[in-house]
């Protein structure tokens, strides 16, 4: 039994080709394309830098968490890793709702202070 290759359909290829480009037409004109446009590719709270590998952990954060509100100025945007940009969300949802779980867990309050004794121990050395 032998296999026959078939070749593939240069229209269906054409159009593959022709749909990839208007998507990433419409992907930079959407918010984030235009985000990633006008600001450097550096998170803006950690200020990790980022490069065409690794940009899809980058990521656009509307300021006043209104995701409807995208200025083509990009004023109420910045760019954040997806780990500055989940504390950011839980951060605004703790200031929110009230942080439940605090309320839950007694977490311990630190009472050492390393640096209290600072100012004789470098007094000493003179």
């Amino acid at each position: 039994m032998t296999l026959k290759k078939t070749q593939p359909d240069k229209n269906k290829l054409n159009q593959i080709v022709t749909d990839a480009r208007r998507n990433q037409e419409l992907r930079e004109q959407s918010y984030r394309g235009q985000a990633l446009k006008l600001f450097p590719w550096i998170c803006g709270r950690c200020a990790r830098e980022f490069t065409h590998k690794n940009l899809t952990e980058l990521t656009v954060h509307h300021k006043n968490h209104n995701h409807d509100d995208n200025p083509s100025d990009g004023s109420n945007w910045e760019l954040l890793c997806l780990y500055c940009h989940d504390n950011e969300h839980s951060r605004y949802e703790e200031t929110r709702f009230g942080n439940s779980q605090s309320s839950r867990t007694t977490a311990s309050v630190a009472t050492h202070n390393p640096f209290a004794d600072l100012k004789n121990l470098l007094g000493s050395k003179k």
